[in-house]
């Protein structure tokens, strides 16, 4: 099976040597441009597109050492296999090279059979590299549209009350995430519906169901204007959304820990089903006030699963947090952040919900420092002014 024709470059600064290999990888199919120093060779690797160069070590100006420097350093010329040139009394300069990057070498004088297998070894594997890269170049494509396309369920603006504040934060792991939070008007439009969300696992497949979710529970719980006791609609869009996911998905094992509550801002009454999620905290003048704990399984894992809605009040001056566990959970060189730091962090006094998360997440960030994100980090928060009247 013959060896597929690539682009060659031939650098050497014997005119001899340059013309003797030069001719042989012509007889064998490839197309050869010539160098006959390292400066004159990078200035044709940049200017052109090779799919090999063979580069001899020992020469003026700019000696292969350079040259392999030069490329292994460029972004683009790094991807480009260097086979080195060298005489068998130079193997330590041939070690050394390998060391910098080089892909192979082939000893003085040529060897027809073995230049012929070292190069058709090296194109061969440049082509598979080649192909690596694009197929990761269109999954980078293809997990940025999902990004995108995610990032298009979230709410473009926070729904605005009289005397009420709410700010959210959103930091995926990776292009696509898990988690999700949203804040929407119920129908007639006097309340507010809150959620914060972790769809189990990572990546795309949380991705897609994190979309799923979220659609379920915005289309039932804004499909018909709410009674004046939301307890029976709230259940009711919780409930949907698990028997849906239950029922029509289960092989795939995916469920939410979530939390969806309905906010009055004239009465600051809150609503709320907290399905398997991490407890937010009720922010009072003092710090933390309560936890909404739990008060059902994480959504999505059973059918007919029993979940019960718990109400509370933010009174003027008070506030609510909602986090996903990638807040706590975020390492740093440290260990873990833990619940205990955050508590402690958000039992300051605070002036508005934004200030409150932006503090949150500054110090999150501070406990990480370099370290890569192993979890997506939602935040939300809702802030009542002390100026709110009392209803």
């Amino acid at each position: 099976m013959g060896t597929e024709a690539g682009r060659l470059l031939v650098v050497d600064d014997v005119e001899m040597n340059r013309d003797l290999l030069s001719r042989r990888l012509v007889q064998q199919g490839h197309s050869v441009a010539v160098a006959e120093n390292g400066r004159r060779a990078l200035e044709m690797i940049r200017a052109g597109e090779f799919d090999l160069v063979l580069l001899d070590i020992m020469m003026p100006e700019v000696d292969g050492y350079q040259v392999l420097k030069e490329m292994m350093g460029d972004p683009v010329l790094k991807h480009i296999p260097v086979i080195m040139i060298s005489a068998v009394t130079e193997m330590d300069s041939v070690v050394k090279c390998i060391e910098m990057g080089a892909t192979d070498y082939l000893p003085k004088p040529f060897n027809t059979v073995l230049l012929k297998a070292r190069v058709g070894a090296t194109l061969e594997k440049k082509r598979l590299r080649d192909k690596e890269r694009l197929y990761a170049k269109s999954l980078e494509r293809e997990l940025e549209i999902g990004r995108e396309i995610q990032k298009s369920f979230l709410p473009e603006e926070l729904p605005q009350a009289a005397g009420w504040e709410i700010a959210a934060r959103f930091q995926p792991a990776r292009q696509v995430a898990g988690d999700f939070y949203d804040a929407f008007a119920l129908p007639p439009g006097d309340r507010i519906g809150l959620v914060v969300a972790d769809v189990c696992d990572k990546g795309v497949g949380a991705a897609l169901f994190m979309a799923l979710f979220r659609s379920l529970l915005r289309a039932t719980a804004t499909g018909a204007a709410w009674a004046p006791d939301p307890a029976a609609d709230l259940l009711r869009a919780v409930r949907l959304t698990n028997d849906y996911i239950a029922r029509t998905h289960g092989r795939a094992c995916m469920f939410a820990t979530l939390f969806f509550a309905v906010l009055d801002p004239a009465t600051g009454s809150l609503h709320y089903i907290n399905g398997g999620h991490e407890a937010p905290v009720l922010l009072g003048a003092g710090g933390v006030r309560s936890r909404l704990a739990p008060t059902g399984p994480a959504v999505g894992m059973m059918a007919d699963s029993v979940f019960e809605v718990a109400t509370a009040r933010l009174a003027p001056g008070e506030g609510l947090i909602a986090f996903t566990d990638g807040v706590t959970d975020a390492c740093g060189a440290s260990g873990r952040y833990g619940e205990k730091r955050l508590l402690s962090l958000i039992g300051r006094p605070v002036s508005s919900a934004a200030s409150l998360l932006g503090a949150i997440e500054a110090d999150v960030n501070a406990h990480v420092g370099g370290a890569d994100q192993a979890d997506d980090i939602t935040l939300l928060a809702v802030h009542r002014s002390l100026e709110a009247l009392q209803p």
